[in-house]
């Protein structure tokens, strides 16, 4: 009776016990298998790097060629010559799109923050059915609320305007949604008492234990709302050739037609160089910010 007592002692110890191993076959599987879809994923942006600096009679080679047999910087030359001759500086257009992208990130980062700390922790009547509304907002298309905005800015009269590109950046849903989801994933209950036992505010909690304890949630935030700011001409607003971005005049050149095909490969390089930059910086923050919030 004592040796079954003792086997099945045994027994349990060791099914309790968690054992992770893998083959060095299955990790080469594994490996190769997120090294294909890595290289599957950087060829488009591959390919246009590629594209930018083929001279125009390979560009329109068949079939396409992944490398450049003689590589030439006249692309990037056609498109800083086109836009010398705008009737507004190409500095101007690079001014209102840094302008723009810039103010409209923080605007976005620091209202969607400060809208999901007391969606996430408060204890208000409708707070449940503000998240559920929010919720079903993201389920709609930007196209389907186009007419309904514009009618609201031209009715205030900001068409034309900064505020035009600014102001909707006030009712970003999916900031106010991914910031909530790592409040409350992130931020413990027992912590919040505890500071506001010691005799602090809700603003100095927000600054001083929110904000820094969801960094990597601002951060993907920054990433995805620049992105947007940076690469969104926004023509339905805006009709002054001074207040245009920098998306606007280098979609023009690239709609030039066949003779400036290779333009438009440079047009695209030149508008991912910023928003790459920002995802360098922040990508260590993309990760851990995605199983928290949920978001693909």
């Amino acid at each position: 009776m004592g040796k079954i007592k003792s086997w099945l002692e045994e027994l349990h110890v060791k099914n309790s016990r968690v054992i992770l191993s893998r083959s060095k076959t299955g990790t080469f599987f594994i490996g190769f298998f997120v090294a294909l879809m890595s290289a599957f994923m950087i060829l488009p942006v591959f390919y246009a790097v590629v594209q930018a600096f083929k001279p125009i009679e390979e560009v329109f080679a068949y079939p396409p060629k992944f490398f450049v047999k003689n590589p030439t910087l006249d692309n990037f030359k056609i498109v800083l010559k086109l836009a010398g001759n705008l009737w507004v500086p190409f500095s101007r257009y690079l001014f209102n799109s840094l302008l723009i992208s810039v103010i409209g990130t923080f605007i976005t980062v620091f209202v969607s923050s400060m809208a999901s700390y007391p969606l996430a922790k408060g204890r208000f009547p409708g707070r449940q059915l503000i998240s559920t509304a929010i919720v079903w907002a993201m389920l709609f298309n930007g196209n389907v609320t186009t007419m309904p905005r514009y009618l609201i800015i031209a009715g205030l009269g900001m068409i034309d305007t900064y505020w035009a590109i600014l102001l909707p950046a006030l009712a970003s849903t999916m900031g106010v949604f991914l910031m909530r989801q790592f409040v409350i994933s992130t931020i413990q209950d027992s912590t919040l008492e505890a500071a506001r036992i010691d005799g602090a505010g809700e603003f100095k909690i927000f600054f001083s234990i929110v904000m820094p304890s969801i960094k990597s949630g601002w951060l993907t935030l920054v990433m995805f709302s620049f992105q947007g700011f940076w690469n969104s001409a926004y023509g339905n607003y805006i009709y002054s050739e001074e207040l245009k971005q920098l998306p606007a005049v280098l979609s023009s050149i690239a709609a030039g037609g066949i003779a400036r095909a290779g333009a438009g490969s440079a047009v695209t390089v030149i508008m991912m160089i910023l928003p790459m930059l920002v995802f360098l910086v922040s990508q260590s923050s993309i990760t851990e910010t995605m199983s928290h919030s949920g978001l693909k």
